[in-house]
């Protein structure tokens, strides 16, 4: 996004340097949240300014979120100008999120890049992530869940309650349990 490199799936051995890096990240992201989520939307330069921390990028000045707020890492958080993040949202970013101008991202949505192997003797074994990009002009609505890996193509719209497993092409309107094209934008 804006000329900074592409955010790539990886996987997170527990038990190695990565994975004290990924834990140590987890307790920054906790103690910034927790003061972020004092505030209030009248406290929007302060909410601007822990977010620009939280991310170690600075935000624009038309960057609004409406606490609480949480994630694990915060540092692989990029967003555009013009972003809204409504209450109660979760982006879960060890695998990386692109947020384009223009995005509105509605209550209690959950951005999940990482999740963990199928089998069993693997689960606790490591973490597995894969980034996740809002193109520009995308509307997520209440309570969607976007899974690891997923672009959403600009000017997209995913309804309420939808799961997002797969890409959602541009200029597409999807919802449902897993998320379907309902129908295309003009």
């Amino acid at each position: 996004m804006h000329g900074e490199k592409p955010f790539l799936p990886r996987e997170v051995l527990m038990g190695t340097p990565e994975s004290e890096v990924m834990f140590s990240n987890i307790r920054r992201a906790m103690r910034l949240a927790v003061e972020l989520n004092k505030r209030t939307f009248d406290d929007a330069e302060e909410i601007r300014a822990l977010f620009s921390e939280l991310t170690g990028r600075n935000v624009d000045r038309t960057f609004s979120l409406i606490p609480p707020f949480y994630t694990d890492h915060g540092v692989n958080i990029r967003v555009g100008r013009n972003v809204f993040i409504n209450q109660c949202c979760t982006l879960m970013d060890i695998g990386g999120i692109d947020i384009a101008d223009d995005v509105m991202i509605g209550p209690k949505v959950n951005i999940l890049t990482s999740s963990h192997p199928l089998e069993p003797a693997m689960r606790r074994a490591s973490v597995v992530a894969k980034p996740i990009v809002l193109e520009r002009n995308v509307w997520i609505a209440a309570a969607v869940t976007i899974l690891p890996g997923v672009t959403v193509g600009e000017n997209s719209v995913v309804g309420a309650g939808a799961v997002v497993s797969e890409d959602v092409a541009p200029n597409s309107f999807v919802a449902g349990v897993p998320a379907r094209l309902v129908r295309h934008l003009t």
